[in-house]
């Protein structure tokens, strides 16, 4: 079963570690991704190079996501 709780506190966490990221999810992700947006992803582990990929959204996963946050939904009710 789906614990909104825990949720709620895992927010809090990267929020409070993340200030930059969270803004950014709330600014940019969570106001609406459409058909076509390409999101870009870069991760670097210490010694290392960079490692950057990105991905062009399709309608596919806009449907994906919205069953996801339809499972998401009914488990908080």
């Amino acid at each position: 079963m789906f614990n909104p709780l825990a949720l709620l506190g895992i927010k809090n966490t990267l929020e409070g570690n993340h200030p930059k990221a969270a803004a950014f999810i709330k600014d940019v992700l969570l106001t609406g991704v459409t058909e076509g947006t390409v999101i870009e992803v870069s991760m670097t582990r210490p010694g290392e190079e960079p490692k950057t990929t990105n991905l062009k959204v399709k309608q596919s996963d806009l449907d994906a996501l919205k069953q996801l946050k339809d499972i998401i939904g009914s488990q908080t009710r």
